[in-house]
């Protein structure tokens, strides 16, 4: 098929129309529950109170605002797929904005502006000191500015508003990886997210990676909880062609969350009963470097080392070829001085050519035919 082609095609299963709303539009919207921002998405994002106030001076401003990109589902309800801080902002803005339970959310009292310092402590509506409150002609000026909509109609192929959420929240964007993977698990399958997000709350999990506040505010927890249930099963032949482990992630588990066959409660036994011999043989050294001169572990968490020994425990236990537990440690311990690890191991190797050596590496060390 020539490129033409493909391009045809493609444009043919997608479906889109957009036009300008007012943002008195956009509300009618969401007060009649036409419109689902997905607040579940509000733990992922994080707009500082600047930023919001931001929001607000550019639109009193006349600022234009970048379209608001929705996808409308078969029951006509439109799902935000990207522009929901600023909607949020504006919600909560006018103390119309509800949390993932449906309860209204404080209304935000904004900060002072490089161009209107006096926006400070500002909020839309203030009957115990009206001096707070927003002009009435201000209000409308915010009721009556344009958000464009940019619509993929229902008619579109399925995975079209995955896709274009995941193009339009990486790069560039605040969010991590997998932030906008736990997104994406929000619309296809809350359920599946509800489950994944548990896993790396098992006690022994959170003490053998023992992962630092930067990392976890930005689910990495949730990514290496993700990597183990897709990667310690998979097949020698899927590891070789993984290729990019970003896009292979976001394309699997999308795959995964929608299978019925997918057994969550072996996943998560194997998951438990992996992280569970591993806090009790090597506790938080599970995955640190060893220094085998210094005859002790050092530093922190090293996914390389997560990659072999979590993986490596885990296909043994689930084919009931795993060595005696006292061997745990001493074979952990192992690897650093073993150049097919330590060759593959390094920074500047990247997954897609370290993860075919590394896993059957793991798999074959924690053997008791090793």
């Amino acid at each position: 098929m020539s490129l033409v082609d493909q391009i045809n095609k493609k444009r043919r299963e997608i479906k889109t129309d957009g036009y300008p709303m007012s943002i008195g539009e956009w509300v009618s919207m969401y007060e009649r529950e036409e419109l689902d921002i997905h607040p579940e998405f509000q733990r992922f994002y994080r707009w500082t109170p600047a930023q919001k106030a931001g929001l607000i001076e550019s639109i009193l401003l006349g600022i234009p605002l970048p379209p608001v990109f929705v996808s409308q589902r078969s029951d006509g309800v439109w799902d935000v797929v990207d522009g929901l801080q600023r909607l949020s902002t504006i919600f909560q803005f006018m103390g119309i904005l509800r949390d993932e339970h449906g309860k209204r959310m404080d209304p935000l009292a904004l900060e002072g502006t490089k161009y209107l310092p006096a926006l400070k402590n500002v909020l839309w509506d203030d009957m115990e000191n009206p001096k707070r409150a927003l002009p009435k002609e201000l209000q409308l000026v915010i009721k009556r500015s344009k958000i464009a909509a940019s619509i993929v109609l229902k008619e579109s192929d399925e995975s079209a508003k995955y896709d274009l959420f995941q193009r339009l929240n990486t790069g560039g964007s605040e969010l991590s990886p997998q932030e906008v993977r736990n997104c994406l698990l929000v619309m296809i399958n809350k359920s599946f997210f509800e489950w994944m997000k548990e896993l790396p709350k098992y006690e022994p999990f959170i003490v053998t990676t023992a992962l630092s506040d930067r990392p976890l505010e930005e689910a990495y927890d949730v990514e290496l909880a993700l990597r183990f249930v897709l990667l310690a099963r998979i097949s020698e032949a899927e590891i070789k062609s993984i290729g990019d482990v970003g896009v292979f992630l976001t394309d699997r588990v999308s795959d995964v969350a929608q299978d019925k066959r997918f057994r969550r409660g072996e996943a998560k036994q194997l998951f438990e009963d992996t992280f569970g011999v591993l806090a009790q043989t090597l506790e938080d050294d599970a995955f640190k470097r060893y220094s085998t001169k210094k005859r002790r572990h050092e530093g922190g968490f090293l996914l390389s080392t997560f990659e072999v020994v979590a993986l490596g425990v885990a296909y043994n236990i689930a084919e009931g070829t795993l060595c005696e537990p006292k061997e745990i440690s001493k074979r952990a311990r192992s690897i650093w001085s073993e150049r097919s690890f330590t060759d593959w191991a390094t920074s500047g190797v990247n997954a897609s050519r370290r993860l075919p050596r590394l896993i059957p590496f793991g798999r074959k060390l924690f053997s008791k035919v090793f």
